[in-house]
């Protein structure tokens, strides 16, 4: 695959619901909202509440999402706003 090849791949997959679904490997568990700020499939909010979240910082849980997200986070996906909560902070 050449790189303009792969281009085109991430540009034809990176809708929210490609994202949602690349979030939702990695939290099973969650509950995930992924919007399109802009309109050009590369700045996203994504809320996340995720058992997984449990206990650990703003920063870990950051960290979870950029690795699950990969190298998505590398190039087709330009900005992303992140909301994450365990359950517990939900019923709160």
């Amino acid at each position: 695959m050449t790189p303009s090849d792969e281009a085109l791949t991430w540009a034809l997959m990176l809708d929210p619901r490609a994202v949602e679904a690349m979030l939702m490997a990695a939290f099973p568990d969650g509950t995930i909202s992924v919007r399109d700020l802009t309109g050009t499939s590369d700045h996203f909010d994504a809320v996340i509440v995720s058992g997984r979240f449990e206990g650990l910082s703003r920063i870990e849980r950051h960290r979870l999402v950029y690795a699950a997200l990969g190298t998505a986070m590398s190039g087709p996906i330009h900005a992303l706003a992140l909301r994450t909560k365990s359950p517990s902070e939900i019923s709160k």
